[in-house]
């Protein structure tokens, strides 16, 4: 969403708008980061495991 031209200040219910935007991007943007994360984790207890199991 795009603001009208800076001559005119956005509107209240814009402003609003834009923020129901902005934080509806960040959520989605930390979804993808905890499932990244979780991936990782997942892949490290892995690696943690196979070296354990060489050690024996």
């Amino acid at each position: 969403m795009f603001f009208p031209p800076f001559c005119m200040p956005p509107s209240t219910e814009s402003r609003r708008q834009y923020q129901r935007y902005k934080l509806e991007m960040m959520k989605a943007f930390r979804d993808s980061l905890e499932t990244r994360l979780a991936a990782i984790n997942a892949a490290i207890s892995t690696v943690e495991q196979q070296i354990g199991q060489e050690g024996e």
